[in-house]
């Protein structure tokens, strides 16, 4: 049964979908054909071997690994020397920038050539997101939408982790009421992009979900564990010593760098506007705090909010929580865009077609030295928390009279 807050979709609903979905699709192939050229000389025109980009990363750091030289990757001129050998010598500076424990997930898709590792990853990590939204119940139409929304084909194109990510942020909430073990396990596996899941420890707390707690810090140190044992525990060290820092000064860099064209977060839109990097962490502070103020009232026991709009309206704050955060990560984003599309009170459709479209495009804005992407999940949470808030006051007020 759906839930009352869901409306029965018309056939102008549906048609829209199809539409948007097309759109995303003839541009993802603009994209790709841009990006990627499949002729006598390989897979990419980039380097003549590989997928562009960040696959790259994941596929040759753990190559690296399986032949014993996972020293290399927290040693950036040797990576990228390392790098060039394995593909071309006119390849970018690329750096490894995740936590040692993503080679759980990388070393299996390093074991075949990086052309199936790249589909068996990008098709693998989208199915894990359809599977996460299902508990959702959207319906077939809105899942389609959200699996072919321009979030998840920019995170497709670059072949990036966000697909993945998403899926174990809201796979985990949707389930933590009623599985909090699985939910655990899940938040645990989200440890390899930490800053994805900063609000969750206060989802769990405020919601008392202390099953959930236990079982995501447990999966937490297994995952440590067996990266060390796999690894070599020194990976730990040296990812706090060498990749960490690395990573803060390339988010730390004078604004504006090329890779921060598709940056949609409170910190990157401060530094666009011309703070200082002490006045930018302040202003992502602020909205950090605010978010977490605001994801402890969702799932604080008794609000009259429906689990569905919960989890949605959860992962919109995910990106705006985070200093850290570019536009194949905002795919909690057109979760929330497809469920408000099935609401009853919503924005008008073009709006919500504009956010859903907005990866596409947000680059382009930030080119032309605009840096207004956070907009849309600023928009989306404010309008959805409005929503909310409005609904369980007028359910309190309802309710006053009657004890009274």
């Amino acid at each position: 049964m759906q839930p009352d807050w869901i409306k029965t979709r018309s056939l102008l609903d549906v048609a829209i979908v199809t539409v948007v979905s097309i759109i995303a699709l003839c541009m993802a192939w603009v994209y790709l054909s841009l990006l990627w050229t499949l002729d006598g000389r390989g897979f990419s025109d980039l380097s003549h071997k590989l997928p562009y980009w960040d696959f790259t990363n994941l596929w040759a750091g753990s190559r690296l690994a399986i032949e014993g030289h996972v020293a290399v990757l927290f040693d950036a001129d040797a990576y990228r020397a390392a790098l060039r050998a394995m593909f071309s010598p006119e390849l970018p500076d690329q750096e490894w920038s995740y936590p040692p424990s993503i080679l759980l997930f990388g070393v299996p898709l390093a074991t075949v050539p990086i052309l199936p590792a790249y589909l068996i990853w990008t098709v693998g990590t989208v199915l894990c997101l359809w599977l996460a939204v299902r508990p959702l119940k959207l319906g077939a139409a809105l899942e389609l939408a959200i699996v072919l929304s321009p979030a998840v084909i920019w995170n497709s194109v670059f072949g990036q982790n966000g697909a993945l990510t998403t899926a174990l942020l809201v796979g985990g909430l949707a389930v933590a009421p009623k599985r909090p073990v699985v939910a655990g396990i899940l938040f645990g596996l989200l440890t390899t992009k930490p800053h994805l899941g900063i609000l969750v420890p206060f989802c769990l707390l405020a919601s008392g979900n202390w099953r959930a707690i236990l079982s995501a810090a447990g999966t937490a140190v297994l995952i440590v564990m067996a990266t060390g044992l796999f690894f070599g525990f020194d990976v730990w060290r040296l990812f706090l010593t060498e990749t960490r820092p690395l990573m803060t000064a390339i988010m730390e860099a004078p604004y504006p760098q090329p890779y921060q064209y598709n940056a949609m977060t409170v910190f990157f839109t401060a530094r666009a506007a011309g703070l200082g990097l002490s006045a930018a962490y302040a202003v992502q502070g602020v909205a950090t705090l605010a978010c977490i103020a605001a994801a402890i009232w969702l799932w604080w026991p008794g609000r009259q909010v429906s689990h569905q709009e919960r989890v949605a309206l959860t992962a919109v704050l995910a990106i705006l929580a985070t200093p850290y955060g570019y536009s194949y990560d905002t795919i909690g984003v057109s979760i929330a865009v497809a469920m408000l599309a099935a609401m009853v009170s919503r924005p008008p459709r073009l709006i919500l077609a504009v956010c859903w479209l907005w990866p596409f495009v947000t680059h382009f804005f930030t080119h032309w030295g605009y840096c207004v992407g956070v907009l849309i999940p600023l928009f989306i949470a404010a309008w959805m928390l409005l929503s909310t808030w409005t609904r369980c006051r007028k359910a309190e007020l309802s309710i006053e009279p009657s004890l009274a």
